[in-house]
């Protein structure tokens, strides 16, 4: 893992509301893909491999989904 990355943004998961929570989830997905894989030309060269895959695409986005449930559970779901 590379210790140069700050993988929550901030060192927090508060936000002021869920748009800016979704961004971070967002931001924290790509985070986990720049530690697992940190030679930027490697993502590069696989990027068209997922782009056209729907597979890929769904769990990329589940992973999104997973990041933003522990980000609104962390801000009591903004009540």
């Amino acid at each position: 893992m590379s210790d140069n990355v700050e993988l929550i943004p901030g060192n927090t998961l508060i936000t002021k509301t869920p748009e800016e929570g979704r961004a971070l989830a967002i931001k924290m997905a790509r985070l986990v893909v720049r530690t697992t894989q940190p030679d930027a030309n490697v993502r590069e060269r696989l990027r068209p491999a997922y782009a056209e895959d729907a597979a890929a695409l769904v769990e990329i986005a589940q992973v999104v989904a997973i990041e933003f449930a522990t980000i609104a559970a962390a801000n009591n779901y903004w009540r």
